[in-house]
């Protein structure tokens, strides 16, 4: 007798869903064409193969476990996991499946979720962004958790982060993690790389191995080892482009892809905008510590940074040497110079005194024509006076300003911890004593421990 309803297994090809049978060992015995469209594979390609073998790495062993509560009665009406593509894709996939007892099979309906996992990934990515942006206490460790979130979202093993110094039109790398290279020294922005045409451009930019012939003759496509894939997008703000993310693979076990460029551009203005509020916090706080018109530390900080030195010396039993200085003759060229070339001399002397010091050593504006040096952990009293009489020497030096030689010179005095003060106030005391002591026998020399020279 004929029947009028379709055969069973074209109305489970009309499904949009996948349905699959597995047997007790894990292996298919069917499949409809809904698996096909999800999973890329034909049913000849997959039926007598391990289902296992198609689940993402990641999540094997979850799924295997799944598997045997099933069969041991336990039905799963909303289990998640992921399954490769055919075409190296991974598809996020939420089952309803249950054992048959009477045929020995495992029978699983599978609805295809990677849209809404990709949206929810997305959002906490997002999330995760802003709350790093106010949480982390500086620009490395908001790199850091940048670079853990967006690992998340794609292969991200070899990353690193570009950033525009407009002022002086060059690139910087403040984070950089590659399987292969260290970080770039800062270039200029007019150098052709691919990070330079992604920040000059303001647009993303994905290569592979099918797209490298896309390179204009004249550009490197990277600098140090060449990566296979490479994709790069803007960090973007209302103020222009600040940067670029960039992800790259050397492996072809790790592709980039249309989706990938476009998760990364998702996320990428989110990024922009937590640099920006992170640099822009960062600036302040150097505004509130250092001195406006030379960029040394100020007076606020030095007092600090004193405290906190005297407080690890007398601990540590550690020698300190603390220079106070004072420009002779700066009133002199301010008045007939001007003021805007009085600033570019106390800049100027700013950095030749800062140059006379090791890093570790401090230099500082108090105000006016005043500076303070503070030197760490020196050997022999001998040191201080050395650095003294360098500074003297290099402020000695004529200054040229707008074309004509401007000469000064500098009254220093010397303090030494513990021998002259073991706390702030004595020990400042006796630096500004002496520092008078020698502006009061003419200037240009220094005074110490009663000894002046010049």
């Amino acid at each position: 007798m004929r029947s009028d309803h379709p055969p069973l297994t074209a109305v489970m090809d009309l499904l949009l869903d996948a349905v699959c049978v597995v047997d007790r060992d894990g292996r298919y015995l069917y499949v409809n064409a809904g698996f096909e469209r999800i999973m890329g594979y034909r049913a000849d390609e997959v039926i007598g193969a391990p289902m296992i073998e198609r689940v993402h790495p990641d999540d094997r062993e979850r799924t295997l476990q799944a598997a045997r509560e099933i069969m041991a009665g336990e039905p799963k009406l909303h289990f998640q996991n992921r399954y490769v593509r055919k075409d190296g894709r991974v598809v996020d996939i939420q089952w309803s499946a249950h054992w048959s007892d009477e045929e020995r099979v495992r029978i699983a309906v599978g609805h295809d979720i990677t849209e809404l996992k990709r949206a929810e990934t997305m959002q906490a990515a997002l999330l995760a962004i802003s709350e790093a942006a106010h949480a982390e206490g500086d620009l490395q460790a908001l790199f850091r958790r940048i670079h853990r979130i967006i690992g998340r979202l794609l292969p991200a093993a070899n990353f690193f982060v570009a950033l525009r110094d407009q002022e002086h039109g060059m690139v910087e790398f403040p984070y950089f993690v590659d399987e292969h290279d260290e970080a770039p020294a800062p270039l200029s922005l007019e150098t052709p790389t691919l990070s330079n045409e992604v920040i000059r451009s303001g647009q993303a930019l994905l290569l592979t191995p099918d797209t490298l012939a896309e390179l204009h003759a004249h550009q490197e496509p990277v600098i140090g080892h060449a990566a296979l894939d490479w994709l790069g997008v803007p960090l973007g703000t209302a103020n222009g482009v600040i940067g670029a993310l960039v992800v790259q693979s050397y492996h072809s076990e790790t592709r980039y892809t249309s989706l990938d460029k476009q998760l990364l551009q998702f996320v990428s203005t989110q990024v922009a905008s937590a640099i920006e509020r992170k640099r822009n916090q960062a600036w302040l706080e150097h505004l509130v510590g250092h001195d406006a018109l030379t960029g040394l530390p100020n007076r606020n900080r030095f007092h600090e940074r004193l405290e906190q030195a005297l407080e690890t010396a007398n601990r540590d039993s550690l020698r300190l040497g603390l220079l106070y200085l004072d420009l002779d003759g700066f009133k002199r060229i301010n008045d007939r110079h001007g003021h805007d070339l009085g600033d570019q001399l106390l800049r100027e002397a700013g950095e030749r005194i800062r140059q006379c010091v090791r890093q570790t050593d401090m230099v500082a504006r108090l105000g006016g024509d005043e500076f303070v040096v503070l030197l760490y952990g020196i050997a022999h009293p001998g040191h201080a006076t050395a650095v003294a009489e360098a500074i003297r020497t290099a402020l000695e030096r004529p200054f040229l300003l707008e074309g004509q030689a401007a000469h000064i010179s500098a009254s220093i005095g010397v303090a030494l911890h513990p021998e002259d003060g073991e706390e702030k106030k004595p020990l400042l005391r006796h630096a500004d004593n002496a520092m008078y002591a020698a502006k009061r026998e003419g200037g240009n020399r220094l005074a110490a421990n009663g000894i002046q020279a010049g």
